[in-house]
């Protein structure tokens, strides 16, 4: 083949590759969207997985793609990248992503992805060729993405039960499990609206490292936006099952009530840094929320050996996808 087939065909598999690791988020991640309204017996899991499916995809009518842009053109020097780096960084992202869903650990899609882009980037050019604004607001919304959902989860119960504190607890229990379908879907659009677009980033990245996508353009093409949202849409659908058990009940016991606080607060967190261009962890916003609402409960209600154990799967995401991306790009030259 000449060097241009070559290309192109390397452009294809990794394009592939990247849609298949959306998909992975999507199932990875469909704990972070179901597993409240599952576990308070709200919808079956068959329903849940439509429902948040159908959200998912419709996001891509509701937001910009700011997160897209910070993914695509905020994280590494465009000069730097080239199909091996895209290659290490999706390798390193679904290596993780693929040890924490078997193990039922709900760790972040959205930083193994960022982990993987540092990791290859350094082992091609070392750390000087990363873009700092954009990694450093990326790490820093590690602690403010699940402390903000902590903070409006919380904030949520307690209105809640300041509005509802002359109400018979079956009434409100009736009231909660309609609502919650709402607050549901809210989490759910913005889980697409944030998570989709990274998946669109990187494939944009790809796209200008190999002259398929103008440097200077405003958005990447038309077909990655519907492709990306889709997948995500079908791996939601698919169910990441070993961890809705760990998010609906492990860390604390939910009724319709403390759902649909945790994931209004949950939402609103990921609409507030989708309009950032902030790629956050879907998984950290909804722990915050969830560990939030079952502390105003009492402190007890908490787990927090479990919900420490996920904060150590948070910590170890960025370093670990890093260095398997680094091996993925050495790999990459034995492929391309």
């Amino acid at each position: 083949m000449s060097n241009v087939q070559v290309a192109l065909w390397a452009v294809m598999v990794l394009v592939a590759m990247a849609l298949v690791f959306d998909f992975m988020n999507g199932f990875h991640d469909a704990a972070n969207s179901i597993a409240t309204v599952v576990s308070t017996g709200v919808l079956k899991p068959g329903q849940a997985v439509v429902f948040a499916a159908f959200f998912n995809f419709i996001a891509i009518f509701i937001f910009h793609l700011s997160v897209a842009a910070t993914v695509g053109k905020g994280i590494a020097q465009p000069g730097v990248v080239d199909i091996h780096v895209v290659f290490g960084a999706l390798t390193g992202a679904i290596v993780w992503n693929l040890i924490t869903w078997y193990y039922g650990i709900p760790s972040s899609s959205s930083h193994a992805l960022i982990g993987g882009i540092v990791g290859a980037v350094i082992a091609k050019a070392g750390a000087g060729a990363l873009l700092p604004a954009g990694i450093l607001r990326t790490v820093l919304f590690i602690f403010v993405s699940p402390f903000l959902g902590f903070v409006l989860g919380s904030l949520m119960m307690v209105l809640v039960a300041w509005i509802c504190r002359r109400t018979r607890p079956s009434k409100v229990d009736r009231w909660f499990r309609r609502l919650q379908l709402v607050s549901a879907g809210a989490y759910s659009l913005g889980h697409g609206g944030n998570d989709a677009q990274k998946t669109i980033g990187i494939i944009w990245m790809l796209l200008i490292a190999t002259g398929y996508a103008p440097v200077d353009g405003s958005a990447p093409p038309s077909w990655t936006i519907i492709c990306c949202y889709a997948a995500i849409g079908l791996g939601t659908m698919f169910g990441g099952w070993r961890i809705v058990k760990t998010m609906g009940q492990k860390i604390t016991k939910l009724k319709p009530v403390g759902g649909f606080c945790a994931e209004t607060g949950g939402a609103l967190t990921l609409f507030i840094a989708t309009m950032m261009g902030v790629p956050v962890s879907t998984t950290h916003t909804i722990t915050g929320a969830i560990v939030g609402v079952g502390s105003v409960q009492r402190a007890s209600a908490v787990r927090w050996g479990v919900a420490g154990n996920i904060v150590w799967a948070w910590v170890l995401t960025i370093p670990a996808s890093a260095f398997v991306a680094a091996v993925g790009y050495w790999i990459s030259f034995q492929l391309f």
